[in-house]
């Protein structure tokens, strides 16, 4: 199916939907005294999207607006993922005090265009509509980090925000350019066609890979892309903060792999992937794996604040799911896209806490969760607890039966790869320290004087609970997501 731009209309209706729910929004933010309707206009319309995508797995895959984007399993994933990550992030809007200052109509239109813009970077078939769509959801990005207005943090975040990606956009581009110059095209296709033809010059495609990394890596804040995703999740609003931490390091992942294995790698009988000569990419992931999971693990361990703390541990998170890119086979992609799931569940619960907490203490300090647990925030602090041991890989919980896919995927290859699982399960030890301590904090630290009683609303266990629920559940019973996401590596290769 090779789709030209009226035709494909038929299959992207989920992207119609939300272009329409951020119209509505903009509308009814004029009109309307009720802002938290807003939200609902939102989530209604998140909803809708999720069930068009969802129907167009009957559809057959193919080629979508003269070859610039792509419809198959692989990209519909993506779009469910991030859509569960966006109705996830404004259900926790709902109850944050820092949305409730803010224009909340903005907040809401601006969030769901960085849901449109990822969108587009799961079904990108094409450079140019890589680098727009890519775009498109840093410049939404950079708004909402510095969105509380008297906040200098906020302010601070976002401008660092800009600066790291202006320049990680402007290297990938440059790296774009040589790739168009050697190959002459912008098609992925039509680029691991050329690429496997003789007379590239090998130093050069290797050259314009890095600098095309340099963009992605930024995007899923890898070592030595990541400097600026401490200040970032510090500084901007909470909510956002567990979007950016799951939907948009989802995105990245999707247009990384759709670049790296369709593009540049050729997928042989035995369902493995051979990469061209001269850009040996999976060696340089399978580095800067280790790079990543160590240094983000090493700079959490002195941590004072949580969220920046998250941050750390997300840059390691970042590093583990890279393992599965490096060995260059399906059965790393679907560990991927499992870890991913479940990295969302108990990522955005960790926050969901976070916000809770910090809506009443006003800080995201460790030294504020003293005796947590018995200042009538039980219940969260027992759920904050299962999403740090998942987080760090220990079972019965959901993050121990992703790493072990990632561990075993990894560990199948032998040689080198094994230092990698060596040097995966040590980092997985290196981070219990942290989480303990939050944990440690909670239930054995005395509250000191000042420490105020928790007092939380009805509403914020709506969300709370099932996110606790699923995190255990797909720690003991996994096998419908594991077939989900082996279903999803359907990649439209013609």
């Amino acid at each position: 199916m090779d789709l030209k731009n009226v035709a494909s209309l038929s299959f992207f209706l989920p992207e119609i939907i939300v272009s329409v729910t951020i119209l509505l929004i903009i509308v009814l933010d004029l009109i309307t005294q009720n802002k938290r309707s807003l939200a609902l206009v939102a989530v209604a319309g998140c909803a809708a999207a999720l069930i068009a995508t969802f129907d167009l797995y009957g559809a057959p895959p193919g080629w979508m607006f003269h070859r610039m984007m792509v419809l198959d399993n692989f990209s519909l994933f993506f779009k469910v993922f991030t859509m569960a990550a966006t109705i996830l992030c404004i259900w926790m809007a709902l109850g944050s005090n820092e949305i409730k200052l803010v224009h909340q109509g903005e907040f809401y239109a601006l969030l769901l265009t960085c849901t449109l813009g990822m969108f587009f970077m799961a079904s990108s078939s094409n450079l140019l509509m890589a680098y727009l769509s890519l775009e498109m959801v840093s410049l939404g990005s950079y708004v909402l980090t510095g969105f509380l207005p008297h906040s200098r943090r906020s302010s601070e975040a976002a401008l660092k925000y800009l600066i790291y990606g202006g320049v990680a956009s402007g290297t990938m581009i440059y790296g774009m350019s040589w790739i168009f110059g050697m190959t002459g095209s912008l098609d992925y296709s039509a680029i691991q066609l050329a690429l496997s033809q003789e007379g590239i010059n090998t130093a050069a495609l290797f050259i314009a890979f890095m600098f095309i990394l340099a963009g992605f890596g930024y995007k899923i804040v890898f070592f030595p892309f990541h400097m600026w995703s401490p200040d970032v999740y510090q500084g901007a609003p909470t909510p956002f903060t567990a979007f950016l931490s799951v939907a948009s390091n989802g995105a990245g992942l999707a247009i990384m792999i759709r670049f790296f294995f369709p593009g540049m790698s050729k997928l042989m009988a035995s369902g493995d992937w051979a990469f061209t000569a001269g850009a040996e990419w999976p060696q340089v992931l399978l580095a800067l794996s280790m790079l990543t999971m160590t240094i983000g693990n090493l700079c959490a361990l002195n941590q004072r604040n949580v969220k920046r703390m998250l941050a750390y541990s997300g840059i390691a998170h970042a590093g583990y799911m890279m393992m599965g890119l490096a060995i260059l086979n399906n059965e790393g992609l679907a560990a991927i896209l499992f870890y991913a799931v479940v990295y969302m569940i108990m990522n955005v619960g960790a926050f969901l806490v976070v916000g809770m907490i910090s809506n009443v203490t006003g800080d995201e300090d460790i030294e504020d969760y003293r005796g947590l647990a018995w200042r009538g925030a039980t219940v969260p602090a027992i759920c904050l607890a299962i999403f740090l041991f998942s987080l760090t890989g220990l079972p019965p919980f959901a993050g121990f039966i992703g790493k072990f896919f990632l561990f075993s995927a990894v560990v199948k290859q032998g040689g080198a790869f094994a230092v990698l699982a060596v040097v995966a399960a040590l980092n997985s030890a290196v981070s219990l320290y942290y989480y303990a301590k939050v944990v440690k904090t909670m239930f054995l630290d005395s509250p000191a004087p000042e420490d105020k009683q928790v007092t939380l609303a009805a509403n914020n266990f709506t969300l709370l609970l099932p996110l606790t629920f699923l995190t255990v559940l797909f720690g003991l019973y996994f096998a419908p997501l594991v077939q989900y996401t082996n279903h999803s590596l359907r990649f439209f290769i013609k």
